[in-house]
């Protein structure tokens, strides 16, 4: 059953908006994959430049998650410098990493 993204209420399948706080529901879908910690930075990079992520999720061998990056429409420069210095530490303590990407469905 999905969730609203907003307040975390079940929402009906096809239900456009949320019941509970009206917010429109948008479909998303979720990819993972692996990648070495020196590849980090330049893959989030990527993911961000390509417009339709919305969250960008990284997380340990283990599964733990180290980085949640709310990936915005308009996320550039300023904004983005604290998420890659972020990353950079990650990268510099682990080996490998796996990425969980959620991307809007249009």
């Amino acid at each position: 059953m999905p969730y609203c993204q907003n307040c975390g209420t079940p929402v009906a399948q096809d239900a456009k908006y949320c019941p509970a706080c009206g917010t429109k529901l948008e479909r998303r879908i979720t990819e993972e994959f692996s990648i070495a910690a020196n590849e980090l930075i330049k893959r989030v990079e990527e993911l961000i430049h390509e417009g339709n992520v919305t969250r960008i999720i990284v997380k340990d061998e283990g599964g733990k998650t180290l980085l949640e990056i709310p990936a915005t429409v308009g996320i550039v420069g300023a904004i983005l410098a604290p998420w890659l210095a972020a990353l950079g530490v990650i990268a510099a303590l682990v080996t490998r990493c796996r990425i969980v990407v959620e991307r809007r469905v249009e």
